[in-house]
């Protein structure tokens, strides 16, 4: 099992701190986010790490990892860097985040999950954003599910027709492929691609898609696609504040 690492991005709304830094290489009380990932894989006997790098890659100094360069990082979002290695797309994986921090047992929850595309969802999701007041809950990666298939997913609850609360979860940004499920994702881009479409979901541009447009262009067409229902520690880390959240959560 092989994990990819999404390390291409800015960390604009952490100021100074991430002038020169690379988002993920901030500290933890002592442990750098992306360090603090890499042991909870490492803790369930995973260790075939890829961290794809934007800006700042002569700041990441992992030993006995692989490095991918996003020299193109200006120039599209998430998916795109994503695709810088699409040729890892071939076999079982998992792709995560790195402003995202979890502990082991989300990924030992991911690990366990046998479908093709299985994606890491918090279902009591809300309760991270009280007192969140720097990150808007209107920000949030939804997902509506139904009996663990998923149905919708995107940042526009509103858009996703009628549903009970209990539908409602949150993509914490980590999700696993098999083989099968990672072939799927990669051929569809590529389709996507070559259909050379200007617009994705949400008034994205196709160039600068996230992933969540991508999984819902797959659902779209009638790909299945699952929810794995986490439980254990977890935070995203997008201000100052949410900062501080994890240096209270994690030691």
């Amino acid at each position: 099992m092989k994990v990819i690492f999404l390390a291409a991005g800015y960390g604009n709304r952490l100021g100074d701190l991430t002038k020169n830094l690379p988002k993920c290489l901030l500290e933890i009380n002592g442990q750098s986010i992306l360090k603090r990932d890499m042991n909870a894989f490492m803790e369930n006997g995973i260790t075939d790490f890829y961290i794809i790098t934007g800006p700042y890659s002569d700041k990441f100094t992992f030993k006995n990892v692989n490095y991918i360069q996003d020299s193109n990082y200006e120039n599209h979002d998430v998916l795109g860097t994503l695709m810088e290695a699409r040729n890892l797309l071939d076999d079982d994986v998992i792709i995560s985040y790195t402003d995202i921090v979890y502990d082991t047992s989300i990924v030992k929850k991911l690990l366990n999950f046998e479908g093709d595309i299985g994606l890491a969802v918090d279902m009591n999701w809300e309760e991270a954003y009280v007192g969140r007041t720097d990150h808007p809950i209107a920000e949030a990666a939804n997902i509506l599910s139904k009996n663990n298939s998923i149905l919708k997913i995107g940042h526009k609850t509103e858009t996703f027709g009628k549903f009970d609360d209990n539908m409602i979860g949150e993509f914490l940004g980590i999700m696993k492929l098999s083989k099968k499920g990672a072939n799927m994702l990669r051929n569809r881009y590529e389709e996507l691609e070559k259909l050379s479409i200007s617009k994705f979901f949400e008034n994205r541009t196709f160039a600068f898609g996230y992933i969540v447009d991508i999984i819902q262009d797959m659902i779209n067409q009638g790909t299945v696609v699952n929810s794995v229902e986490i439980s254990g520690n977890w935070c995203e880390i997008d201000t100052l504040q949410d900062l501080d959240n994890a240096k209270n959560k994690f030691s």
